[in-house]
This record gives C-alpha cells, sequence and structure tokens, in this order.
C-alpha cells in the first residue's frame, strides 16, 4: 500500500513538473480576453468533468468576475434534454439556448478531449464545433493527447499520462490545479479570496 502512495505522488510530481508553462499563459491571456469584450464563459465537462465544471463556474465567477455558466448545474434542463433529444446535442442545444455568440468562450474538462470517431464524449465535440463555427473562443484542460479539443482550440492544456493505469485520477485530480492556478493568475484574479484575505488569521 505504501508503494502506491509513493508511486502516485511521484507520478503527480513528475506530471506537474511536465506542464507546458506556454500553454497555461496563454489560456490565462486567452480567457482575460473573454472577459475584457464582455463575453461569458461556458464550462463543459462529464463524470468527473462535470463536476469541475460547477466548481470553476463559482470561482470564474466570484474570483475572476466573468460571467460563468455551466449546463450540469441545472438537471432539469439537462435531463429533459437528454429525454428529449439524446445526449450528444444535450450540451450544444443548451449553448443555442444560452445565445453564445462570437464574444463567448467555452472551457472544456475532459480526459480523452472528445472523439468522434471512436464516439467518445460526443457531446463535447458537438459544444466545439458549435463555438468554432460562430467564432467563441475554445479552451480546454485534457489528458491522454487531448482529442478533439486540443485539435482545434485556442489553448489547450494536457495532462500527459505517465501511467496507463492512472490517466482518469491523474487528469481530473490535476485539472483541478490548473483552473485554481488560472483564477489565480495576475492577469485573471480580479478578487482576493477569502483567507488570503483575512491579515493575521490562521486557516481552520
Amino acid at each position: 500500500m505504501a508503494q502506491f502512495v509513493e508511486k502516485f505522488i511521484s507520478q503527480t510530481i513528475e506530471i506537474v513538473r511536465s506542464f507546458d508553462r506556454d500553454e497555461i499563459e496563454k489560456m490565462a491571456f486567452g480567457l482575460a480576453a473573454v472577459r475584457k469584450r464582455g463575453g461569458r464563459l461556458f464550462i463543459v465537462g462529464s463524470g468527473g468533468g462535470a463536476g469541475h465544471a460547477s466548481h470553476a463556474t463559482n470561482d470564474f465567477r466570484k474570483i475572476v468576475g466573468i460571467e460563468a455558466y455551466c449546463p450540469t448545474d441545472n438537471v432539469s434542463e439537462l435531463t429533459a434534454r437528454i429525454n428529449d433529444d439524446g445526449w450528444d446535442t444535450s450540451y450544444s442545444n443548451w449553448l443555442k439556448a444560452s445565445r453564445i455568440n462570437g464574444k463567448d468562450g467555452i472551457l472544456v474538462f475532459s480526459v480523452g478531449g472528445g472523439d468522434l470517431e471512436k464516439s467518445v464524449s460526443v457531446n463535447l465535440v458537438r459544444c466545439i464545433q458549435l463555438a468554432k463555427e460562430i467564432g467563441a473562443s475554445v479552451f480546454g484542460v485534457v489528458g491522454r493527447n487531448g482529442g478533439y479539443t486540443k485539435q482545434v482550440a485556442d489553448a489547450c492544456v494536457v495532462i500527459p499520462p505517465v501511467d496507463p493505469d492512472l490517466v482518469t485520477p491523474h487528469t481530473e485530480g490535476l485539472q483541478a490545479v490548473v483552473w485554481h492556478l488560472l483564477v489565480s493568475h495576475p492577469v485573471l484574479k480580479s478578487v482576493q479570496t477569502k483567507w488570503e484575505s483575512v491579515s493575521g488569521r490562521v486557516p481552520a
């Protein structure tokens, strides 16, 4: 058991050290540009990525001051769209109802990044295709080789795989590191977070 703990932590450190710093910087400035032009940020993901999308929506709204939304926060609308129209278009149709436009951006959290040929995360691919069609910015934090997201995104951070048995946990765990880095980045952060703003106190 101790060997696994050591392996997981060592691999995590290895992955973080290999992050593409330039791509993260590019994403930070790209997101700042969306905010500057009055655009909104739509954050999408499935499974763990859906949980990330909800959490990140809070952070981008509260810390960055950008109008942000994610489709999985409204379970009634999401399940109605899946029931009536199908899973593959559930997110993209939600984006259409949100009147996504060229000033906006989407942020994708995905382990594989989407692949139409393999029918993997097609719902996310449809979102990206729609965004590209109308000129919205596309950002991603993905794993493996980045899939469709990496192919077409304006900026995309790939969490490199170091262990075929641990691709998903490493990707999803470090996606949270990347977006917390982004909302803390000087070009994006506009509001001090709670504990950092309380002078002289130690967090409980």
